[in-house]
């Protein structure tokens, strides 16, 4: 399962069709390698202006958002260009949401151990 969080602050993602149009762009990535999109849960995390600090600074000129992602069900293989291709294919579907809006951001991915994933109390079939 990818597992998004989405720290935005106020006054973006305010709405349903950019928060829908940000989750489609995002679940096609993992469709595209084959996974079902009832996978890719995205949560959105507003948080206020005073809420938001990069190195001792209150960010508040422009909107910065903070993206954490798992990776359960598909970890990648231990390649620096698979590394890449999934780097830029996470900045290729960010990019129209975050960046074209002149959005500061940031990412990272973990990858967690599929062997502590379940859902609904059921474990998942290996892919």
């Amino acid at each position: 399962m990818p597992f998004w969080l989405v720290f935005h602050p106020t006054g973006t993602f305010e709405d349903t069709g950019s928060k829908k149009a940000l989750t489609e762009d995002i679940t096609k990535i993992y469709t595209g390698i084959g996974l079902p999109a009832f996978y890719v849960v995205i949560n959105f995390i507003k948080l206020s202006p005073g809420d938001i600090w990069v190195g001792a600074e209150r960010k508040m000129d422009i909107p910065f958002i903070r993206i954490i992602a798992e990776h359960i069900a598909v970890r990648l293989d231990n390649e620096d260009h698979v590394y890449k291709y999934t780097c830029d294919a996470i900045e290729n579907a960010l990019k129209p949401h975050i960046a074209d809006r002149g959005y500061d951001w940031e990412f990272h991915v973990d990858e967690t151990e599929r062997r502590l994933w379940r859902v609904n109390g059921i474990v998942p079939p290996p892919t």
